[in-house]
């Protein structure tokens, strides 16, 4: 059985994490917003457990602080989600663009 390399793991994760980088700088959709903004948080955990296996003293530390990271996601998601629910009903757009002012 061969054993996948560090450098892939963390090869994946940056392409990940650029993606992500790329589709929250350059998107108007808050929806795609928020999913780039999971890819980066997804990138961050997948070097967690890389390091966790392959860092110098390896350990389960970083898969419990991944553990976290993916429950912190899920809040986030979840508060992110329903913020842009009662957005899109009172202004009827995702559009960031058109989201500048907090009144109507």
């Amino acid at each position: 059985m061969s054993s996948v390399p560090a450098s892939a793991f963390l090869a994946l994760a940056l392409i990940l994490f650029c993606i992500g980088l790329y589709g929250a700088l350059t998107k108007r959709n808050t929806v795609i917003v928020l999913i780039s903004i999971e890819l980066m948080l997804n990138a961050v955990n997948i070097n967690l457990v890389t390091f966790s296996k392959y860092g110098i003293a390896p350990s389960i530390t970083g898969q419990v602080f991944a553990l976290f990271a993916i429950s912190v996601a899920a809040a986030e998601a979840a508060v992110g989600l329903a913020i842009l629910i009662s957005l899109y009903r009172t202004r009827k757009t995702v559009n960031i663009d058109e989201m500048d002012t907090m009144k109507n």
